[in-house]
């Protein structure tokens, strides 16, 4: 049977890697935690595993713990009985009976409150939990994937989660490698983004200078794998010939590569003069008679 990658792409070392361990721990129903910087891709391997493991045919339910707020996480995670707090105008059903016989993603499960850490906990431990405002208890058929970009032990450390939570999660640990650490990938991935994103254009596809692409893989890519993508969606726009240059790059990835910022012609458009802003003179190297001659 072969893996479902669920649209990853990478052929580096570390990705196969990550491939391996995943291939052997998807038909589990053990708990893995998901360790990686931001915009690594850790929700799509957790949908990957989801697509590979038994519970394939149920629901998977992700929920960021990150981007709700407190009082709310709760409700969000357990559900609610009609009247349990203001406004609980009905009953609701939370992501714990929504995932049933799934997969419930805690992603950013780091940045979760202590007092709602020990109703995961039970969860894990008892596989039952009660909806906020309610008497009944529940069963919980689930699996649970948590993810985080925290150093979780560390957080232990310090007594922002607790240790036992930890060791719960941490059953099966994938630590998705940053994408400075991938290789070979960043060039496959910039080539996959920009066909796609010319193609959704319906343009031509963008080439890559040899200077460009060589440039592109030595710059260390902070915002990952979504920096990338966001970055490849704005050449496919911005670019204004049939391949991307060393013109074409940002300043910032030039700089950090130690490649010297040509100077770019500014923009003047005939029926509009614009004074240049001091920044643009800067970074040009140009002073203000040198741009006036532009003009002229």
């Amino acid at each position: 049977m072969s893996f479902d990658t669920c649209g990853i792409i990478g052929k580096s070392s570390a990705l196969q890697e990550v491939f391996r361990i995943l291939a052997k721990v998807a038909p589990s129903d053990s708990t893995v935690l998901v360790t990686g910087e931001s915009g690594t891709g850790k929700e799509l391997l957790v949908r990957a595993l989801h697509r590979n493991s038994g519970r394939a045919d149920k629901p998977f339910v992700p929920i960021n713990c990150g981007a709700i707020p407190r009082e709310l996480l709760e409700s969000e995670l357990f559900g609610h009985e009609k009247g349990a707090f203001t406004h609980a105008i009905r009953t609701k059903i939370g992501r714990f009976e929504m995932a049933n016989g799934g997969t419930v993603f805690l992603d950013e499960i780091g940045e979760m409150d202590l007092s709602l850490q020990v109703k995961i906990l039970r969860v894990l431990q008892e596989r039952e939990f009660e909806r906020v405002g309610g008497g009944k208890t529940i069963k919980a058929d689930v699996r649970v994937v948590a993810a985080t970009n925290r150093d979780l032990e560390e957080e232990v450390r310090k007594g922002t989660f607790r240790e036992d939570l930890f060791y719960r999660l941490n059953v099966i640990p994938i630590t998705l490698p940053p994408l400075r650490d991938r290789g070979g990938d960043v060039l496959v991935l910039a080539h996959h983004f920009l066909k796609h994103f010319c193609a959704n254009r319906r343009q031509c596809i963008l080439e890559m200078a040899d200077d460009a692409r060589e440039i592109l893989a030595r710059y260390s890519w902070p915002g990952n794998v979504r920096e990338l993508e966001n970055f490849m969606e704005r050449m496919s726009i911005l670019c204004d010939s049939d391949h991307i240059g060393i013109v074409d790059l940002p300043d910032k990835i030039l700089r950090e590569t130690g490649v010297e910022v040509p100077k770019r012609p500014l923009p003047v458009i005939d029926t509009c003069f614009r004074w240049p802003e001091l920044q643009d003179l800067r970074d040009q190297q140009l002073g203000l008679k040198e741009f006036l001659d532009q003009v002229e």
